[in-house]
C-alpha cells in the first residue's frame, strides 16, 4: 500500500505522515495505517516497497503485547496485517531515545571531541559500538516537519515541555521498556542496541504509542561474533534499516539540496522486501506469511471494529 484513501463514519481528523497514514475517529481513537512507504535522511523515497508495512506493524503489535505489563499501550486491535486501532492520546512533545551501545548518532558526536549528548556526560576511551555502563537517554523534540533536535533532560523540564513528574515517569518506563527489549532481543540471539519510544497521556494516564523495537526505529546487532569484532575492530553486522541509507550514499544521497534520489530498480526493491521480511524472522523469530487484503475489504473491517467499540 502506498497510500490509503479512506473515509470512514465520525472521522474527524487525518494526518498523513512519512509512512503512516492516520485516521482520528471521533477524536477518540485512532486507525493507523502502515504504508508502504519507505524514507530515509527525512526524504519519502519514490517507490514503495511490498509488504514493509506489514512487516513494521506486525513487529509493533508483537512487542507492544511483549511489554504491556510495564505500561498500558494504545493498542485496541489489530484487524489487518498493516492497519492498528487504538486509542488516542495527547502526545508528548518528545521522544525517548535510548542507547545501549555507542552507535550511530551518539558515535558521530563522541568521535568530534564531544563527552557530552542531551546534557549526559560520555566517559573516555570508548570505541565504536562499546557498551555504555548502563543505558542512557538521549531525547529529541518530535519534529512534524524537518529534523528531530537533540535536548536534554533539563530543557525539557525547564522549558514545560512535559511537567517533572510526568519526565520522571517518562524515564523510568523508558528503562523498563529497553531492558525488557533487550531480554526478549536476547533470546533470539540478538543485542537491541538503541532505539526510542513515544508517550502520549489520557486524563492521568501515560500510554505507549506508535510503534516499538521495529527495524525502523530500532538497531539490533548480531550477538554471535560481537565481541570478536569489537576486538578486531571491525564493523557489527546489525539488523536495521541502516542497509537502505547505506545503498543511497554509496550512490551519493543523504537527502542534501540538490541530489538526487538514485533509481530504484526492480531488483534493489525487491531485495529491500526480502531484507525487511528477514528482519521480521530474525526479531519476532516466527514465520513471515504476506497477506493482501482489498480497499474494500480493509475499510469493511475498520468500520466493524470501530461500532464494537462504541
Amino acid at each position: 500500500m502506498l497510500e490509503s484513501t479512506f473515509k470512514f463514519p465520525d472521522q474527524t481528523a487525518f494526518y498523513k505522515g512519512k509512512v503512516r497514514d492516520v485516521y482520528t475517529i471521533e477524536d477518540k481513537w485512532m486507525v493507523m495505517f502502515v504504508s508502504d512507504r519507505i524514507s530515509a535522511f527525512d526524504v519519502v523515497l519514490p517507490r514503495p516497497i511490498p509488504y514493509k508495512g506489514q512487516v513494521l506493524n506486525q513487529i509493533a503489535a508483537i512487542m507492544l503485547d511483549a511489554t504491556k505489563d510495564i505500561v498500558p499501550n494504545w493498542v485496541k486491535s489489530v484487524p489487518l496485517p498493516n492497519a492498528t486501532v487504538g486509542l488516542k492520546c495527547e502526545t508528548f512533545p518528545v521522544e525517548m531515545v535510548v542507547r545501549g551501545n555507542l552507535t550511530g548518532h551518539a558515535w558521530r558526536t563522541y568521535k568530534s571531541g564531544k563527552r557530552e549528548l542531551c546534557g549526559v556526560a560520555l566517559p573516555e576511551g570508548l570505541k565504536e559500538n562499546d557498551y555504555f555502563a548502563s543505558p542512557i537517554i538521549t531525547p529529541t523534540t518530535k519534529a512534524h516537519e524537518g529534523h528531530d533536535e537533540d535536548i536534554s533532560r533539563e530543557e525539557i523540564i525547564s522549558s514545560g515541555l512535559v511537567s517533572k513528574k510526568d519526565y520522571e515517569q517518562l524515564e523510568k518506563y523508558t528503562l523498563a521498556l529497553f531492558q525488557r527489549g533487550r531480554e526478549l532481543a536476547a533470546k533470539r540471539g540478538l543485542i537491541l542496541v538503541d532505539t526510542k519510544y513515544e508517550f502520549g497521556k489520557i486524563g492521568d494516564t501515560i500510554y505507549l504509542i506508535d510503534e516499538i523495537h521495529t527495524p525502523d526505529s530500532s538497531r539490533f546487532f548480531y550477538a554471535e561474533g560481537y565481541e570478536e569484532k569489537q576486538k578486531a575492530g571491525e564493523a557489527q553486522k546489525q539488523l536495521s534499516k541502516e542497509f537502505v541509507r547505506e545503498w543511497l550514499m554509496e550512490n551519493g544521497f543523504q537527502g542534501k539540496e540538490g541530489q538526487q534520489v538514485p533509481e530504484m530498480t526492480d531488483e534493489f526493491v525487491a531485495s529491500v522486501t526480502n531484507r525487511y521480511i528477514e528482519l521480521f524472522e530474525n526479531i519476532t523469530g516466527q514465520q513471515f506469511k504476506k497477506e493482501d487484503v482489498s480497499k474494500e475489504d480493509s475499510e469493511k473491517k475498520i468500520i466493524e471494529v470501530l461500532k464494537g467499540m462504541k
